[in-house]
């Protein structure tokens, strides 16, 4: 998969599911549940215990599109996409990730905050955009930046929840991630893998009326 490809999958879906989690066998489970119920893109980061474990083993589903988040590094770049990530995300900024993402084939989305941090990301490479942290703003903030800067990318992810995703995606942005409103962290702590599950499937159907 090219990252061009990846990006006219990605606005297919119009979502992802983002795991942060510090239990293997949780993150494995919450993942699974949000595949059921209908996520196909799926990020786990690179925080999450043996995190390129769980890249491998859910990159080996050929309906699945995996990701890895939080990669810093180019060591960690070049570990996530050994182990079968398509595409990588960071909080930051840096344009020798960018550059090795380039390298390694896959597509980069690093996070910026304000517009100069998406137009320079841009520039450096990365063809997405990560909104982080949250704006208060949220659709309007995407919507004015989109005014001016209308080849970007826009990715909100921190503070998207099943209320505001599709007014993001009205708004122009590229897609949604979801993290903790789909991996509520009392949830998976206490098993309640069902209600992800639930909530996985809302989520998948509310961005498809969009």
């Amino acid at each position: 998969m090219t990252p061009a490809e990846f990006i006219d999958i990605y606005r297919q879906h119009r979502a992802s599911a983002i795991l942060r989690t510090s239990d293997t066998d949780a993150a494995r489970r919450a993942m699974q549940v949000a595949v059921d119920g209908g996520f196909r893109i799926v990020e786990f980061t690179l925080t999450v215990p043996r995190a390129f474990e769980l890249i491998e083993e859910f990159a080996s589903a050929d309906r699945l599109v995996v990701g890895a988040g939080t990669v810093l590094t180019v060591d960690d770049a070049e570990k996530a996409v050994s182990a079968g990530a398509r595409f990588l995300v960071s909080p930051v900024i840096d344009e020798s990730v960018i550059d090795a993402a380039r390298e390694l084939g896959v597509a980069m989305m690093p996070g910026c905050a304000t517009p100069s941090e998406m137009l320079r990301a841009h520039r450096a490479g990365a063809p997405l955009q990560k909104l982080f942290p949250a704006q208060a703003a949220g659709p309007t903030w995407v919507k004015q930046t989109l005014g001016p800067l209308p080849f970007l990318k826009i990715v909100p992810t921190s503070g998207v929840t099943l209320e505001n995703a599709v007014d993001y995606l009205a708004a122009g942005a590229w897609a949604v991630g979801f993290v903790n409103s789909l991996f509520d962290p009392a949830d998976i702590a206490e098993g309640r893998f069902d209600a992800i599950q639930q909530r996985a499937a809302s989520m998948i159907e509310a961005v498809g009326k969009s």
